[in-house]
Formats: structure tokens, C-alpha cells, sequence
């Protein structure tokens, strides 16, 4: 089995030609175009330095020979001194502004990169990995930046032996054309090669982005690893992942190394004739030792850059390799389309499901022939069992899943026309377990409005229990939260989370409820801020707690992607149907007149 098959691409990876690609980065460099001209001209003046040396050289020897001059010698070494310090001076500037392009490249295409990661819909980070998208925007942007440098020093090498190559056709034509014969070789095999060295570094930057994202992993459930002492386990996956890219990486190796030796035999094969031919022109008195020393000095310049070409040919296939990753990333399609841009303003909130049907996969429906109108301001809870359709119902109100019939409303207007960003401004969502980033509870809670004044924050903070939950807090909205909120209890995330959606006033209120186990005390505090909540906004509750479900205006039962039932805990209750067995199985233990029997037993 090859090395490389468990590398396959991600799916909406693909195949640029090169045209494409240089069409695509020379966008990048269109605002550094006079930054890019003085390079250019740094590049002539460090070529035309190295060209010009070897021949004040020849024509000094050929005049020693004739009449031997201290002076001239003088000037001779000043003379090379000169070219050398332009030389110095040149290749200076050069590389100092190329280094400038490069981190301004390289910024700008990291943060397309970032820019096009974020705007994917959701279902793009359930099917792709966070580690190998995070691998194309840091190294491959990173592997992408030396593609610049690498451009110029060809350049520079490719103009010089562009000199070179005139100055040799005036010195002896037919020794000119015995070296030039090794030049189509280089190409032709060089052409032939560039296919295989993009393939097998394709294969490395995959191999990396695997170990980046088994670190990436590993380092996310290091607690869950702990609790079930899998250390070794988790080193063991780390070892698979770093030696598969270990033997991907050694192959790679070879291939691009392969080839400098074999141009090298080339090279050869044309040095040796040109010694033979050469030492014959000097024996008939064709050309002057002066002469041959110019020659045979200005081949070896000219070959130099010639056969760097394969080392350059690698180092180029690495850095469009990793453009090409980079732009499939950027190019890749959202299955999110919105066909309008129309600001949505301040919505009312009422959301109408006309025959709305979404599916993940060809012929596997997740929702059927939905159809729902919820009224502005009402609250409505999902309820069924683990697939029916509850979250899926609750990510297509927040444009994160594309749906593939009927039509979802919103206000009357097809949610499909909203500009995207002002629709969200409408609303606010809580996961089912929420996130927070690391600082401070205030920035958790302003992380969507910054300006919110701190007295608003504090009267809503303290309309929930009485703010006991701040004043438990060390320091109260000041306290750290920890990296992802692993300081705080999954009580004061929601309370976090919550209080980070009040202050935002949404139109339309998305809870997918935790299901981790909340002490008594947090719970009616958490029920404290969704009452406030639910009494402003229209509310869509996936449910997994009995407060929650009797806090609604309306139940849905769901079933399979289809509603069963509709109506309230009591009239569901009496129907004794698909919701009383949910309640029978899921929600009874909850309830007050269950945990009282439950006493009432035990002290019996």
C-alpha cells in the first residue's frame, strides 16, 4: 500500500494549473507593483555585477600578456571591488524589500484564508477537521511566503546567465552552442518532474496538517484522556500520525533530491565536450588563453543558475503546493446561498416553515414537509428523540444548514434574501454547551456588543436571582474564565451565555438546552434568565429539561423530521400519545410531583 493513500484530499480540494495559480498570486502582488519594479532593477544591477566581473577579468589577463602594468592592476582590483560593493549593496536592498512583500503577502493570504474559514457554514466544520484547516492558513501561508524569495533569486540567477550567454556567443559561437545544448535537456526533464514534486509535497503539507490536527485533538479531550487514563492511547495516535508523516516525508525527500544529482551527470556529459573542443580551438590558436579562462569562467556562472533550476523547480512546487491548499480553502463553496442582500433591520420575529425539507446526504432526509408558523413573540419547544430533527430545525433558522425545499420565512420574507450578517444581528443563540473565550466574564457577555454600558449589564445581571450568582463569583464580572470557560461551572457558562444573549436584545432566541446535570439553586436562576428571555423574543427551545418545556407557549413533537403532535404540557399529557411517552421516559423523573413521591417512599 502506498504511503500516501491515507492522505487523501479534503473534499473540496482541487487542481489548479499553473496559469490559474500564478494568475491567482499575481492578484497578491498587484498593490506592491513599485516595490516589485526597484527589485527588478536591484535584480539587473546584482546580475549585470556578476556578468560583468569575469570579463574586466579576461581583458585584463589579455592585456598582462602584452604589456605588464602595476597600475593597471590597481584599477583591475578597484574595479572588482566596485562591482562587488554595487553587488553587496544591490542584493541588500533586494532582499530587504523582498522580505517586506513577503510578510505582506503572506498576512494578506492568511487572513483570506481566516476570512473564507469563518464565513463557512457549519456543516463545513462537521464534515472537515479544525487542525487541517488551521494547518492551510499558519504553515501553508507560511510555506507560500518563500515562494517569493525563491522568485527572485531565479530571477536574478536566469538574467545573469541571460548576459552570460551573450558574452559567451561573442567569444566562440560554437563552443556557446555545445554548452547551450544541455539547457532544453534541463527543461524537458524539469517539466517532467514538476508533476511528481507537486504531488509528493501536496502529500507532505497533508501528512502535517494530520499531525496538527491529531495535536490539536488530543491536546481539546487531554481531561477526557486523563479521566479514562489514556495517556498511552493518545501518545500512541500522536506516534501513528507523526511516522506516517515521518515516512510521507522521507519519500518527498527523495523525490526532490533526485534530481539535482541527475542534472549534475548532464552537466557533465557537456563539460566534458566543451574541454575537448576548447582545448582543440586554444591548440589551432582560435581563441586566446585570456579567452578560454573568460569562457570557462562564464560557464561555470552560467551553469550555476542553470541547474539550480531543478532546486528552484522544488522549492517553487512546495510554495504553489501550498497556494493551491490556501485557495482551495478560499474557493471553496458554502452550501449556505442566499439569494439577496436586504438588510434585515429590526425583525418582529415570525418564522413560517412552508413545506421545508433538508437533507445531509442523497436520499437520507433529516426534516420532511415541514410545516409551522410561530408567531412573533411566541416561544415553542422541540421535543423527541435523539435524530428527529430538533437541532437541525433551530440551525436552519440561523442559516448554519441549507435546506433543499419549500421555503423558510421570515416576517414574511424568504430568509434566503436577508444579508446574512444583519439577519444574525437579530438573533441570539445559545449551544448545548456554551462557549466562552478565555478572559473575563464582562467580555464574555459584551463579546457581541461592546458598548453596552456596564450599569445595563449589571441591573440585567442582578434581575436574575438577585445577582447571587455574580456575588458568588471571586471576582465578580471581572472573574477569569479560563481557556473555553473551564474555570467557571457548567451552571455559570449558561448564566455567561445567557446574559451575553440579553444584552444583545434579539429579535429571535435559539436555546439548545445542556443536558449536563445543574444543581437546583443555578437551575431556577437559569430558568430566571430564560423567563426574561422568552418574554421578549420569539424562542425556539430544543428542550431537554421539564422547566423548560412547560416554560413554552407551544410544544412540538417531532418525529423522525415530521411533527406527531402540537399544544401544551397539559393537553399533550391527555393525548397520551407520543409526547407521554416522551414525558414517561425522559421527563417525568423531573417533575416536582415525581421527586415528592420519590420522598414520600423513601421515608415510608
Amino acid at each position: 500500500m502506498s504511503v500516501f493513500s491515507s492522505l487523501g484530499a479534503e473534499d473540496y480540494d482541487r487542481k489548479y494549473s499553473d496559469k490559474e495559480l500564478i494568475r491567482r498570486i499575481a492578484d497578491y502582488f498587484k498593490p506592491h507593483i513599485k516595490m516589485l519594479l526597484f527589485i527588478a532593477s536591484m535584480v539587473i544591477i546584482v546580475s549585470s555585477a556578476g556578468a560583468v566581473q569575469p570579463l574586466i577579468v579576461s581583458k585584463s589577463i589579455e592585456y598582462f600578456g602584452e604589456n605588464f602594468n602595476l597600475s593597471l592592476i590597481g584599477w583591475m582590483v578597484l574595479g572588482i571591488l566596485s562591482l562587488n560593493t554595487i553587488n553587496w549593496f544591490a542584493n541588500l536592498l533586494r532582499r530587504q524589500y523582498t522580505v517586506q512583500i513577503i510578510a505582506d503577502v503572506a498576512v494578506k493570504l492568511a487572513e483570506d484564508g481566516f476570512q473564507a474559514s469563518i464565513m463557512h457554514d457549519l456543516s463545513f466544520y462537521d464534515e472537515f477537521t479544525s487542525g487541517r484547516i488551521q494547518s492551510r492558513i499558519t504553515s501553508d501561508t507560511r510555506d507560500f511566503g518563500t515562494l517569493i524569495a525563491i522568485i527572485t533569486d531565479l530571477v536574478s540567477q536566469l538574467f545573469e546567465s541571460i548576459l552570460l550567454a551573450i558574452i559567451l556567443l561573442q567569444i566562440n559561437v560554437t563552443l556557446s552552442l555545445i554548452v547551450f545544448t544541455i539547457i532544453p535537456v534541463v527543461f524537458i526533464f524539469t517539466y517532467l518532474y514538476r508533476n511528481l514534486a507537486r504531488r509528493v509535497t501536496r502529500a507532505g503539507m497533508q501528512a502535517m496538517a494530520e499531525v496538527n490536527t491529531t495535536i490539536k485533538e488530543t491536546i481539546s479531550g487531554i481531561s477526557v484522556a486523563k479521566n479514562f487514563r489514556q495517556e498511552k492511547s493518545v501518545f500512541e495516535l500522536f506516534t501513528e500520525a507523526n511516522q506516517l508523516s515521518y515516512r510521507v516525508n522521507i519519500k518527498r525527500g527523495f523525490v526532490l533530491s533526485f534530481v539535482f544529482p541527475v542534472l549534475h551527470l548532464f552537466a557533465g556529459f557537456a563539460i566534458a565536450a566543451l574541454v575537448y573542443f576548447g582545448s582543440m580551438t586554444v591548440q589551432q590558436g582560435m581563441v586566446t588563453a585570456a579567452t578560454w579562462y573568460l569562457f570557462t569562467i562564464s560557464l561555470d556562472r552560467f551553469l550555476y543558475p542553470v541547474m539550480n533550476l531543478s532546486s528552484f523547480i522544488t522549492q517553487i512546487q512546495t510554495g504553489l503546493s501550498a497556494a493551491e491548499r490556501v485557495f482551495a480553502l478560499i474557493d471553496a463553496e458554502s452550501s449556505v446561498k442566499q439569494t439577496d442582500n436586504i438588510q434585515a433591520g429590526g425583525l418582529s420575529g415570525k418564522i413560517t416553515f412552508d413545506h421545508v425539507g433538508i437533507r445531509y446526504k442523497t436520499g437520507e432526509p433529516v426534516v420532511e414537509d415541514l410545516e409551522l408558523d410561530i408567531k412573533a413573540g411566541e416561544s415553542v419547544a422541540f421535543v423527541g428523540h435523539t435524530g428527529a430533527g430538533k437541532t437541525t430545525i433551530a440551525r436552519m433558522i440561523a442559516r448554519f444548514y441549507e435546506y433543499q425545499s419549500g421555503r423558510l420565512l421570515i416576517d414574511g420574507k424568504d430568509i434566503r434574501s436577508f444579508d446574512l450578517n444583519s439577519y444574525r444581528n437579530n438573533l441570539g443563540i445559545v449551544t448545548q454547551v456554551p462557549f466562552l473565550f478565555s478572559g473575563t466574564i464582562m467580555d464574555n457577555i459584551r463579546y457581541a456588543c461592546e458598548n453596552v454600558p456596564e450599569d445595563e449589564i449589571h441591573q440585567i445581571a442582578y434581575s436574575i436571582g438577585n445577582g447571587e450568582w455574580v456575588e458568588s463569583l471571586s471576582n465578580g464580572f471581572y472573574t477569569q474564565v479560563g481557556e473555553r470557560g473551564n474555570l467557571l461551572s457548567m451552571g455559570q457558562k449558561q448564566l455567561v451565555a445567557l446574559m451575553r444573549v440579553l444584552v444583545q436584545k434579539p429579535a429571535i432566541f435559539i436555546l439548545d438546552e445542556a443536558t449536563a446535570s445543574i444543581d437546583p439553586f443555578t437551575e431556577r436562576q437559569i430558568q430566571k434568565a430564560l423567563n426574561i428571555i422568552l418574554s421578549k423574543t420569539t424562542s425556539i427551545l430544543i428542550a431537554h429539561r421539564l422547566s423548560t418545556i412547560k416554560s413554552a407557549d407551544r410544544i412540538i413533537v417531532l418525529d423522525s423530521g415530521r411533527i406527531i403532535e402540537s399544544g401544551d404540557h397539559d393537553q399533550l399529557i391527555a393525548l397520551n400519545g407520543g409526547y407521554a411517552d416522551l414525558y414517561q421516559t425522559y421527563f417525568r423523573h423531573q417533575s416536582l410531583d415525581y421527586v415528592n413521591k420519590a420522598y414520600q417512599f423513601k421515608e415510608q
